[in-house]
């Protein structure tokens, strides 16, 4: 039974470093020519409306209808339970997440930045000074994704590092009776508070899902792992016996 000991060990090995490194940007990624466009915004005649979700009633006033192609960089998602969320009644805002387009996303560098979400904004860091001077900091955008519409608050859930979406709908403000109002920026070219976009969602689409090795690695090391484990706990006790 060496052996499977030998398998449990290595396979723990294996799902640690993947599970410390699935959210690694995938290497060699096919890039749809949508993503080298600039988000599309376009003026609206739409009105402001009402949408109600987990019994509040919010007030939605679109600003610009969007269209964006983008490579998911980082995510937060949101249950409208967290402290901030939670005091502001806040349930719309379904998920906060980070993209690149353009040059950016092709980018050789693009590995070599690190990218996290806060609770209100997406964050970006490196070491490398090419990197940082490669990157261009108007082709990034954090968006609040807000939705009334189960169907599509249970496509974002699917999102991970490297996926390329397409994300349509308003560009919008809302707010409710007893919270406050978030609104939106309309250009890609301003910073701090209040440069992320406020998407109400009308259509979401993962439209060339991201191969991450390293998930892959994480998932099959817990199933080799599980399998040694019932190997390990059902063979026979043999008590030790000394010289």
């Amino acid at each position: 039974m060496k052996i499977n000991n030998i398998v449990v060990v290595a396979s723990f090995v294996c799902l640690v470093v993947s599970f410390w490194n699935r959210n690694d940007l995938p290497g060699n990624v096919e890039f749809l020519p949508e993503l080298m466009a600039e988000p599309l915004q376009t003026a609206t005649l739409a009105e402001p409306f009402d949408a109600l979700y987990n019994d509040v009633e919010y007030y939605v006033e679109p600003e610009y209808e969007y269209d964006l192609y983008g490579m998911v960089v980082s995510y937060r998602h949101h249950d409208g339970k967290s402290r901030m969320h939670f005091l502001a009644n806040d349930h719309l805002n379904m998920l906060d997440v980070c993209v690149v387009w353009g040059e950016n996303a092709k980018g050789r560098w693009l590995h070599k930045i690190k990218f996290w979400n806060g609770i209100f904004t997406c964050n970006v860091s490196t070491r490398d000074n090419d990197a940082w001077a490669a990157f261009n900091m108007e082709q990034l955008s954090n968006n609040h994704l807000i939705s009334n519409d189960d169907y599509i608050r249970s496509r974002v859930k699917d999102i991970r590092i490297g996926d390329q979406i397409r994300v349509r709908g308003y560009l919008a403000s809302y707010s409710s009776a007893n919270g406050g109002k978030r609104g939106t920026s309309t250009t890609r070219t301003d910073t701090g508070d209040g440069a992320c976009e406020t998407l109400f969602v009308e259509r979401f689409d993962i439209v060339a899902p991201a191969t991450s090795y390293w998930r892959i690695s994480m998932y099959a090391s817990l199933a080799v792992l599980a399998i040694g484990l019932i190997f390990h706990f059902r063979r026979p006790y043999r008590p030790y016996q000394g010289d």
